[in-house]
């Protein structure tokens, strides 16, 4: 049975998609205020397409914006994921980033997980196909930054409450609590609960049985 508590290969695909949206419309207006810059300069964006002669220093404006669109991208997913866990299409898609460990992200390991992304894409995608396969749903770069992507609302920790709202890092009964909850409480019997043996002997003789001591008493 598929476990629901993991972001699946489609779901993460779906939020994948909305931020690369996302990271293409910022480009592309990084893009058209770089023409822009350049035709105040004499280059004209319509002769580019007319003649499709690049002018001088289109191959220098083109090496800054790929290493700016590279450097954009590392930001976007470092920043969410090391910060709240979630991109802008991870919160659509109700999914979010969290450690194995329990322990809360950091920029360091969102950097470490973004630096396995390019290792996940760099053999044809294997690394991202292999989220349909695993039992986790962990791609490579999950695995190298030791990281999974979860439900929103299925954290370690988090519970309902009884208002409807969430609260999280309840911790567990540790055993002894469990073994304690589970055995009837215990208490001791009052002092006075504990019948006093009387002197062996016989009551209406007064004569101590044998082994017995004391004198024996005189009947009137």
């Amino acid at each position: 049975m598929r476990d629901r508590r993991f972001g699946g290969f489609w779901r993460r695909l779906s939020a994948y998609f909305i931020d690369k949206f996302v990271l293409y419309l910022i480009s592309l207006l990084l893009f058209l205020v770089g023409l822009v810059a350049m035709g105040l300069r004499g280059v004209s964006f319509g002769s580019i397409v007319i003649t499709g002669d690049l002018p001088r220093g289109m191959g220098l404006f083109m090496a800054v914006y790929f290493v700016t669109m590279l450097l954009m991208d590392m930001v976007y997913f470092i920043w969410f994921h090391g910060t709240v866990g979630q991109t802008l299409g991870k919160r659509l898609c109700g999914i979010r980033v969290i450690r194995i460990s329990g322990e809360k992200m950091t920029l360091g390991i969102a950097f470490l997980r973004w630096v396995g992304s390019l290792i996940s894409g760099s053999l044809f995608f294997l690394g991202f196909i292999w989220i349909a396969f695993d039992n986790r749903k962990q791609g490579w770069h999950d695995k190298i930054a030791a990281t999974l992507v979860v439900r929103a609302g299925n954290e370690p920790g988090k519970q309902a409450s009884p208002t409807g709202t969430s609260t999280f890092n309840n911790p567990l009964p540790t055993d002894a609590e469990a073994l304690s909850a589970a055995l009837p409480p215990f208490s001791m019997p009052p002092v006075n609960a504990v019948r006093i043996a009387e002197p062996s002997g016989s009551a209406e003789t007064g004569i101590p049985e044998a082994g017995s001591s004391g004198r024996p008493t005189e009947n009137p």
